[in-house]
């Protein structure tokens, strides 16, 4: 079996290019997850001795970089059936390791034609440059200098990530990764209107407000909090130019009082992909978005589900 080539080359927890290189071609390939296998016997021992490193970290006073310096990637190409979360008990390492290094940005089928990255000691992977939703929101809860700094070269590209030992996806990022999670639909505003009762601004009558008021300028780009279609888009009376996606599992998102709308009924759209503008159509005093969240028709609070203000 055929392995793409790569590379690990440690670095400084500051992230400068003075680190220890290996430079010996293909990382260990496993062929199969049992005993049979060599490398895969090689790997397990390996996991083994991270775990008690890491577990023994206070007691013999190592930094955290001898973790690092002592880590190896091996490379394992799927087969048909295998599942992340069974691999991951397979390999003894917690499934976020593998999520992080390889860049894994939501739970679902592996890609059996490719190559997976397995690190010989578990932790996170922050990467430099996050790309997705998932990657954002981890960079965006840890402090920067915090991890040891590596680069992993595949496929002729070089990735920087900070490494922390021993650490495991927080409960929202654990949420987050098996599609249970929105991001916000603005990367700015000012919440002006909570979930709940409350009276309302225009009819000053008391009633039950099913969703938030995020105030900013007209114009704001919206985006969908979740990967979904576009199921409803129409005009109201009370709502103004309103959207609505749905996310599956019974979720749906509305979004109301647009300015502009910039999508199209039964489109697929992605998770912050721009789908309208800011305004002050319909039942409105100013400019902001009414934002919903419901789940099997039942209007939520979405404050228990968004994560992140500028995600």
């Amino acid at each position: 079996m055929k392995t793409t080539a790569l590379f690990l080359l440690l670095v400084c927890a500051l992230g400068r290019l003075h680190g220890v290189e290996n430079t010996g071609g293909e990382f260990p390939v496993i062929v199969q997850l049992n005993s049979r296998d060599t490398g895969f016997k090689q790997y397990l021992a390996d996991v083994e001795a991270a775990r008690q490193r890491i577990a023994n970290l206070e007691r013999t006073g190592e930094p955290p970089a001898v973790i690092a310096e002592a880590l190896t990637v091996y490379a394992y190409t799927p087969l048909a059936g295998d599942d992340l979360l069974g691999l991951a008990a397979r390999c003894t390492i917690p499934y976020a390791g593998l999520v992080t290094l390889n860049r894994i940005a939501r739970q679902g089928a592996l890609d059996t034609g490719t190559p997976l990255l397995l690190p010989s000691a578990p932790g996170l992977f922050i990467p430099e440059n996050p790309a997705s939703d998932l990657e954002q929101l981890m960079v965006s809860s840890r402090i920067n200098h915090e991890g040891i700094g590596i680069i992993i070269s595949r496929n002729g590209s070089k990735e920087r990530f900070r490494f922390i030992p021993g650490a495991d996806f927080s409960p929202t990022e654990r949420i987050f990764f098996f599609h249970t999670g929105f991001r916000y639909p603005l990367r700015n505003y000012r919440l002006t209107g909570s979930f709940g009762l409350r009276v309302n601004p225009v009819t000053g009558i008391l009633r039950n407000h099913n969703g938030l008021d995020l105030a900013a300028p007209t114009g704001t780009e919206v985006y969908a909090v979740r990967d979904g279609v576009v199921t409803e888009i129409g005009e109201d009376a009370v709502y103004g130019n309103y959207i609505v996606v749905q996310h599956g599992e019974g979720w749906v998102s509305l979004y109301g009082h647009l300015s502009k709308i910039d999508t199209a009924l039964r489109r697929r759209v992605e998770s912050g992909t721009l789908i309208g503008r800011v305004g002050s159509t319909g039942q409105s005093t100013g400019p902001h978005l009414h934002f919903e969240l419901r789940q099997n028709g039942k209007a939520q609070d979405p404050g228990k589900y968004l994560f992140k203000q500028g995600m």
